[in-house]
Formats: structure tokens, sequence, C-alpha cells
């Protein structure tokens, strides 16, 4: 399997190669060169691995198609190293909670559980295993790696909690300060580990975003400081992120024929991209729902065709913070499949168009069609009152407390529902994360796991800079000497 870059750079690279590299040289994003499919017996076999192995046995199988590069011995131990129950908490790993809900009749809708790893956060489930790729990588090739991340909230503890320790790696994460959750920050930011450093920068999650991939784009300086990314710009983060894909419909249908339907939260376009992912490969998914808060980009985007990113100022600080995102990323990835994989147009679209006027409008072109005729893809957006709303629903009709994301999930999935297919609402993170919300809307605090009992008082170390690439690059260096 080799790898190429969304803008059209000529260099074709193996697995190995684009895990430790990030973006590519002309700034683009890796995609395979072509999804590998799976056919009916394929998609059987996987069934009958899920069943009689679990997990971590559907992840080697899946892996398999892409990483060429890696021993299949230990890729296989690096699956079984990652997806334990001792990490994840329960033997499924990704388990589905069926909920009462007003969906259309004879439609089952069930909640995914993503958020049972080590941060309560789904971002565990691609994490825990790149931290695992990298220590194999980086001992393989006696190097070292410099970590640069940026995070609305939980990408920076999943990948701090997953890196800690690791030898041979540094962790720089950006976040945008007092934008994240109490609990968040604190998770992040009371790690006192030597390769840990935390960086919070004035403004919003996309200003910090702006700046990991001007770094990444400094060619010279990514390769004198050895700059890796765990953002899902990196592909290995994606890759990892289609296992519960799969995973879910396993669960939620008796025979490979029935189609089920994914509502995706949706920030930063890593996580519904990966079930893109595993609909090219032949996953029967009817539709692809991205769920947004306030920050509607993506949305607005599959309603008109017009792709429009926000200022700062025009970004809302939400109670859902995860997604508070107006530049996603991982939309390039998509937009480079609905184009046909034209390079050079993608190139025009995210560099000249984006850059020069922060917009970009696909609305009269045929391919736009595409997007929900072809790839399934459908949105909705939800705000504060919605979540809070949605929150007590389900509290009163279930019994089950869901966090603000999982709810903008759940609320723009109901009206969509298709009778007869089930609805997998992906559940991203335990509600004691966003616990001020959760009280607003039941008027009690969540459940609070006994290892984050008094989190908010530990002692915190947490560098605040400038929001420049200059002052971002100082710090490394200086961390680094």
């Amino acid at each position: 399997m080799r790898y190429l870059s969304t803008r059209g750079h000529a260099d074709r690279k193996q697995f190995c190669e684009i895990l430790l590299e990030g973006l590519a040289p002309d700034g683009g994003l890796y995609l395979p060169e072509s999804y590998p499919q799976v056919a009916g017996a394929t998609l059987a076999r996987w069934r009958q691995v899920w069943q009689a192995q679990g997990y971590a046995a559907l992840a080697f199988e899946i892996f398999s198609l892409y990483i060429d590069d890696i021993p299949t011995q230990d890729l296989r131990a690096l699956c079984q190293k990652t997806y334990t129950q001792a990490v994840f908490g329960t033997p499924e790993i990704v388990p589905l909670k069926a909920i009462k809900t007003h969906a259309a009749q004879g439609t089952q809708v069930f909640l995914e559980a993503l958020s049972n790893g080590p941060t309560l956060a789904f971002k565990d489930m691609a994490m825990q295993l790149l931290g695992n790729l990298f220590e194999y990588e980086l001992a393989r090739r006696h190097a070292q790696l410099n970590i640069l991340g940026a995070t609305s909230g939980d990408t920076g503890s999943a990948a701090e909690y997953a890196m800690r320790g690791k030898k041979g790696i540094r962790v720089f994460m950006t976040s945008p300060s007092g934008r994240m959750s109490p609990f968040q920050q604190a998770q992040m930011f009371s790690l006192l580990d030597e390769n840990i450093h935390n960086i919070a920068l004035q403004g919003v999650f996309d200003d910090c975003q702006d700046i990991v991939k001007a770094v990444s784009n400094d060619l010279t300086f990514k390769s004198q400081y050895k700059i890796g990314t765990v953002n899902s710009i990196n592909w290995a983060r994606l890759l990892a992120q289609v296992v519960y894909y799969f995973a879910g419909y396993f669960q939620a249908t008796s025979n490979d024929q029935q189609q089920v339907s994914f509502s995706v939260p949706s920030g930063n376009f890593g996580n519904v991209c990966a079930g893109h992912v595993a609909r090219m490969m032949g996953l029967p998914i009817a539709q692809l729902i991205v769920a947004t808060n306030e920050n509607d980009v993506l949305d607005e985007f599959f309603r008109t065709g017009v792709y429009r990113v926000r200022t700062t100022a025009d970004t809302h600080e939400t109670s859902s913070p995860s997604m508070d995102i107006s530049k996603a990323s991982n939309f390039e990835r998509f937009v480079f499949d609905l184009l046909g994989r034209d390079a050079a147009r993608t190139k025009f679209l995210f560099q000249d168009q984006l850059g020069t006027s922060g917009v970009f409008d696909l609305s009269q072109d045929p391919l736009f069609a595409q997007a929900r005729q072809r790839y399934g893809f459908l949105s909705g957006k939800s705000t504060h009152a919605n979540r809070l709303q949605t929150i007590q629903e389900v509290f009163a009709s279930n019994h089950i407390m869901i966090d603000t994301h999982t709810a903008d999930g759940l609320k723009v999935a109901v009206p969509l529902a298709q009778p007869g297919v089930p609805m997998l609402v992906l559940e991203t993170a335990l509600p004691i994360k966003f616990a001020a919300t959760l009280v607003e809307a039941l008027g009690r605090e969540p459940e609070r796991p006994p290892k984050f009992q008094g989190i908010e008082a530990l002692p915190k170390r947490v560098q605040e800079l400038p929001t420049t690439v200059q002052a971002v690059k100082d710090y490394i260096a200086a961390h680094c000497a």
C-alpha cells in the first residue's frame, strides 16, 4: 500500500513514513492510492472474527490492508497490546447501548460507546494505538520524535496520556486559553511528566491548528526538530477510527445485507471521515450524518455547497467546546474524493481560495450532489437549548446521562433516521467532562470515575505563549536543546 497527497506531491510513501511525517511536503493530507474493497466474503469473515476473537483481532484485519511495512506478528501484537479490557474497561471495547427516542417507527437507535478509555473520550480509540506505533517505529529507527498538536479539548489529553513516558517522544500540545472545560484543562495540565509540554494560546482552536500546520510546513524546521503530529491530519489516527465503524455495524446487524447509519458529532471532520473511509471500503452505511453545534461550517456546506470558514471573532464558544472549530482539516480528504481525486483542483480550493477569501463554492458543481447521493452525507445543527433538551429527554426515558457532544449527535440524528435502518450515534465523551452543562440540564453532577476525584485541584503546569508561529518554534527549540 502506498500513500499520496491530496495536493498532488509526486512522492508515494509507505505507512511508517507518513506515520512519523504528518502533513505531506506540499501541505496536503495523505490518503491511500485506493481504498481496499471488502467483498461480501471478507465482510462475513470479519463478522466471525469480531464475534470469536474481538476488537483487537478485527483491528488487525483492517490494518493489514493498509500497513505492509510492519511484520505481521508485530502488527498483531500492537493491536493486542492496545485494545484490551484493562485499557478500555469492557471486553467489547465499543459496546452499543439501545435507547428510546422519538425516531421513526421501526428504527433502532444506539449509542456506540467510544469513551471508555483512559481520558473518557473517543480520541483514546486512536491515540492509544498511535502511542504504541510511535514507540515501536522509533525504536526500529533508533530515532526521536517531537509531537506538535492542537486540541479543542479531548485530543490533547488523549495524546498526552498515550505518550507520557514513551521513549524517544516529546509532546508539545497547544490549546486555546480558557476555552476548554475545567475537567479537560485539569486532565492535561496536571500531567507533570518531563516529556509533556502544554502551551496555551490566546484565540480559538483554529488559531492553534493554523500554527501546527505552519510549523509542519516549514520543512527545514520540521526536519531539524523531528516534528510529527497526532491530530487527525495524521492518517494513522483516521485509520484507527475506521475500526469502530465495522465493530458497531457487526453489533447492530445480524447479516451482511443490512444497512446502518451513523450520526457523528463533528468539528475537525476526522471522526466522520473515518466513516467515509469505511463506507468507501464497502461497509453497508446508508447515511453518514454530520452533526455540528453553533459553529456550523460543515452543516452549511452539506446544505448549500458553500464552505465558508469563520474568523476567530465569529467562532462561538459553546457548551460542546470540542466542536468549536471552523476550519475542518480532514474535510480536504473528503473533498479530494468528491472531486474525483483531482489534486490540482483540491490544492486550488484549500490553498489558494481559502487562503485568500476564506470560502469556496461548489453549489453549482454537479459533483456536489454526489455528497449525498453517492457518499451518503447529511447534516444538521444543534444549539445549547437543543443540547439541554436532548440530555433531559434521554435521562427521563433511559436513565442515561449523555455528554453535550453526544447530545448534538442525537438531536440531529433522530429526524433523519430511516425506518428499519439502525441509527448509531457515536458517544464521543463521558458527561463528567462537561459537568456544568449536565448540572444545568439535570440539576445533578454526572458520575466521576474514582481516579479523577479532585483532579481540578491538582498542581498544574502550562505555558502561556503569544499566538505566533515563532513563539511556538522558539519554545520547541529551547526544550529540544
